[in-house]
């Protein structure tokens, strides 16, 4: 099995599928002629062509609207933000139109589009590089929010995301891209709404995504030297959120603690927490615990923007107390 970068099998995915599907075509600031901002388009313009590799001016709210067009007659964009913070600047295109369009066109049009590029917290980027949107999109019915965790899941979602239907709005963490794993080659898809139990555990349940996946990994290891088996799951699809793996593994361990990079207040974990305490309550031995980021602009200042991150120390904390430990 290809030992690939993060970049690499994303690479990778849009290549296949340009191949598979003639109607499939990359749009975005410097995805071209540069080989994108973070070298995620590396060699697409030398191998299909400037008709379907397609640079554009910095406007994003337009060529998110061209994309969203294209879709509604059938083409298939790629549409690459060089940063998800700017994807705010075309927030209309993505929440009013490309979100809506089938449901208020009673099902004559369906949008095949995926909204894709860099987001996080990725190191001395300021509060205006480094949003955390995730939560925002996941809200809006109509689009299918997802953030891999790992090369191969990168690949297998991005290949599953570019063939569906609806509008995806696909999350890649900055830092992620020079990450490193095995990935098959060929025809590998990943299904979308499907989270994965990257450890098996009995004591207690750690929900996380995307970046926040390493950092939980890294405290469970630890725990488990102290005796405390921590399964963990990677959501890999924030929207369609997989809650019966998400219950399954909570009925199991009766604790759960949510790890994300989002800000607390009216974050990801606050509806992942609501969704399982409504269904499973009585089987909790515990409150759950949510470790998010700090709840304020993130600074520029690489010391203050590392002490914002859900890190492993954060992690263990909150284990140890819905073990009251």
């Amino acid at each position: 099995m290809a030992v690939l970068t993060f970049r690499e099998a994303l690479n990778q995915a849009m290549a296949e599928e340009m191949e598979r599907d003639k109607n499939v075509f990359l749009m975005g600031q410097e995805v071209a002629q540069y080989d994108g901002a973070y070298k995620v388009s590396q060699g697409l313009l030398k191998r299909f062509g400037p008709e379907r590799v397609v640079d554009t001016p910095i406007s994003e709210a337009g060529f998110a609207g061209i994309g969203v067009g294209a879709a509604m007659v059938g083409l298939r964009p790629i549409i690459e933000f060089m940063t998800f913070s700017f994807s705010l600047v075309a927030i209309d295109q993505i929440v009013n139109n490309a979100a809506n369009m089938r449901y208020m066109s009673g099902g004559q049009f369906a949008v095949p589009i995926v909204f894709r590029g860099s987001s996080g917290m990725a190191g001395c980027l300021a509060a205006t590089h480094s949003h955390r949107l995730e939560a925002w999109y996941s809200q809006i019915p109509g689009l299918t929010v997802v953030m891999p965790s790992t090369p191969s899941d990168a690949k297998g979602l991005l290949k599953s995301c570019i063939r569906t239907d609806d509008p995806v709005v696909f999350i890649e963490h900055e830092v992620l891209y020079h990450e490193r794993g095995e990935v098959p080659e060929g025809e590998h898809l990943v299904p979308i709404g499907k989270a994965d139990i990257k450890r098996p555990g009995n004591d207690v349940t750690l929900i996380t995504y995307s970046r926040s996946l390493k950092a939980t990994l890294a405290a469970a290891e630890a725990l488990a030297a102290d005796g405390i088996d921590a399964e963990v799951i990677d959501l890999r699809t924030i929207r369609p959120l997989d809650l019966d793996t998400l219950l399954e593994s909570v009925v199991k361990t009766h604790r759960a603690v949510i790890v994300e990079e989002d800000w607390p207040y009216c974050g990801l974990g606050a509806g992942i927490s609501d969704r399982i305490t409504q269904r499973v309550f009585d089987e909790l031995d515990a409150p759950i615990r949510r470790v998010a980021a700090k709840d304020a602009p993130i600074p520029y200042n690489k010391a203050l923007e590392a002490s914002m991150l859900p890190s492993a120390d954060r992690i263990i904390a909150a284990v140890r107390d819905v073990l009251y430990l």
